[in-house]
């Protein structure tokens, strides 16, 4: 039988990395967002809104994925509402996938707030998890979307007689336009704005992250993963962490990554300096930027998203991930961290989003 994916948040860095191994890997690739409608060759896009139930039947009448792959999210202002949101998107895709019968599989990609907690007791004190993070800790007592997420999926798949994977990336490193966790973009957008206006490229968090081990996820890495776990029968109804598998301290890659941009580096120096109002006012500067050297993208916001790099570089604790599980199931692929934010410069740079 044909292997067809359904891939929920193709427009996403994760979403469409997926969609193009999949594509690669000769699958039926669907893909759906509100507007799905991206470059890539052989992708088959459906426009939703997975908050508005009622026309997903419709969207879905002549389509029958095997493996659903849910990479999407929508961020609220409460965690009471990030709940209540992104529960429901999971709810209505798999009611409305339902009378198909047709999904044998079903992935989500969650990541680390499943250990570290929500957005509003992010990586707190009592809410401090030992690391390196592993797949066996239990669920924090607080209310987090994650857990809403999952308690769906495994809702559905008791009712519908499908398996699932549930999939924890570390940050996730690879190109999009308008995604709301883009630390390797954000870097590259706050690298290229020092250099213009010749101020020092600041490490923007804390001294536990300048100084302690870290890791990241390659969104190429996290796609094969998920394509694995997916066709692997011992990684059925499983959670995995997902990370390139070395570890590094940003004060190591920090120099690192201001050399290939050519700008000064400046590391911790006993404060915390945060991006979000160091690039508060900088639209303009960015936009000035985008003219002068044709870019694409002119919007800093659609690039950037320093509140969310602030959160992973400010945690008060060094934070990695053990990938014991995946490689005793047979997952050994394997990503340099430096190349990752590399590859990624030197593609936003060809696809002329930096210059």
């Amino acid at each position: 039988m044909s292997k067809v994916a359904l891939v929920v948040g193709i427009t996403g860095i994760t979403g469409s990395n997926l969609a193009q191994e999949l594509l690669k890997q000769g699958w039926v690739t669907y893909g759906l967002a509100r507007n799905p409608y991206i470059r890539m060759e052989g992708l088959l896009p459906i426009a939703a809104d997975l908050l508005n139930p009622e026309p997903l039947a419709t969207a879905f009448a002549n389509i029958a994925p095997t493996h659903v792959f849910f990479t999407s999210w929508t961020r609220m202002e409460t965690e009471a509402d990030n709940i209540r949101v992104n529960a429901s998107m999971v709810r209505n895709l798999l009611k409305a996938l339902a009378p198909q019968k047709s999904v044998q599989h079903m992935a989500l990609v969650t990541g680390l707030k499943h250990y570290l907690g929500p957005f509003e007791a992010y990586a707190q004190q009592g809410f401090l998890p030992e690391t390196p993070l592993r797949e066996e800790q239990p669920r924090l007592d607080i209310e987090n979307f994650y857990y809403a997420q999952e308690d769906e999926v495994f809702a559905a798949a008791a009712r519908d007689g499908f398996t699932w994977s549930i999939h924890r990336p570390h940050t996730v490193i690879g190109k999009a336009v308008g995604n709301q966790m883009n630390l390797g973009t954000t870097l590259a957008v706050y690298a290229t704005i020092c250099k213009e206006t010749g101020r020092p490229f600041q490490f923007p968090g804390s001294e536990a992250q300048w100084t302690g081990l870290s890791d990241v996820t390659d969104a190429r890495v996290l796609a094969k993963h998920l394509v694995w776990a997916s066709t692997t029968e011992s990684a059925r109804n499983e959670a995995f962490n997902i990370v390139n598998g070395d570890y590094f301290r940003w004060k190591w890659l920090w120099p690192r990554l201001a050399n290939w941009f050519g700008v000064e580096a400046k590391g911790f120096d006993g404060v915390i300096h945060p991006l979000e109002p160091e690039l508060a006012n900088d639209a303009p500067v960015w936009r000035e930027i985008a003219k002068r050297h044709n870019l694409l993208e002119p919007n800093l916001d659609k690039l950037a998203s320093a509140w969310h790099t602030d959160l992973d570089l400010g945690r008060p604790i060094e934070v990695m991930t053990n990938m014991s599980k995946s490689r005793k199931s047979g997952f050994l692929e394997f990503q340099n961290t430096e190349e990752s934010f590399f590859d990624l410069f030197t593609r936003l740079r060809t696809d002329r989003l930096i210059p």
